[in-house]
């Protein structure tokens, strides 16, 4: 299996592929932690790095495909057996050119409302010490005649990560919307290039992880074969890429 996950940054990508990835006994490739990795590096490229992810652009092709194509050679090495893969491609482009590298089979295409998806990231919180994700932001939109309704409840540090908080950078409202700007400009083609494949999977986030985590299963058929509860700890879980 060779899958992809699409949707805007924040959507929860991140968690739900590793999730996946665990319960399938498949590498999870994160394109954001791979980005995240090099930026730890003092180089020149770290540097062109950081003013980029800051300004929330799009990063280069040639160096995201480097990323990437040194990761994919490694789980070859490893003889893994397959991947799910999550932040990449971002555009049509990008797609054409990881069909050249990879046999994607799937695409699950998720899909979140821009104010919930904005109040979702702004509530992303990291602690310092054990390098837990959480989310402090309680969000609960009212259903409407035309839109159900949206219940994503906190999900709170413990007691001891509580006074050790930390906010990514990059998550300020005006990057987040210029993340998901870009996204609607130069990523959703991708959407297009997969469904006319047949791959693409859309699906859209109702709820938090309880609720949404058994539809996921239900749409990917995967029933039985993935335990509904939890397969990571809520302090490992990545609330979003």
């Amino acid at each position: 299996m060779q899958w992809v996950f699409l949707g805007c940054p924040g959507v929860g990508k991140g968690t739900y592929a590793s999730r996946l990835a665990l319960g399938l006994r498949v590498p999870h490739i994160a394109m954001g932690d791979l980005v995240r990795q090099e930026l730890k590096r003092d180089s020149p490229l770290s540097k062109e790095l950081k003013d980029l992810v800051s300004r929330g652009k799009l990063l280069p092709d040639e160096l995201v495909l480097g990323l990437l194509t040194k990761r994919l050679e490694e789980a070859s090495a490893n003889q893994d057996v397959g991947f799910i893969l999550d932040g990449f491609p971002r555009t049509a482009s990008q797609a054409k050119t990881l069909d050249s590298i990879a046999s994607i089979t799937l695409v699950v295409n998720l899909r979140l409302r821009e104010d919930v998806l904005v109040a979702k990231c702004l509530g992303r919180r990291i602690c310092s010490q054990c390098h837990g994700n959480f989310n402090v932001a309680n969000v609960d939109v009212p259903e409407t005649e035309t839109l159900p309704r949206i219940f994503m409840p906190a999900i709170l540090p413990p007691p001891r990560c509580l006074k050790k908080m930390t906010m990514r950078s990059d998550d300020t409202e005006e990057v987040i919307r210029e993340r998901v700007r870009i996204y609607s400009l130069e990523s959703r083609p991708v959407e297009d290039y997969y469904r006319a494949q047949g791959k693409l999977l859309d699906f859209e986030i109702l709820g938090g992880i309880p609720e949404t985590w058994p539809r996921l299963l239900s749409a990917l058929n995967l029933q039985g074969k993935i335990a509904n509860t939890s397969l990571v700890s809520a302090e490992k879980q990545k609330i979003a890429a």
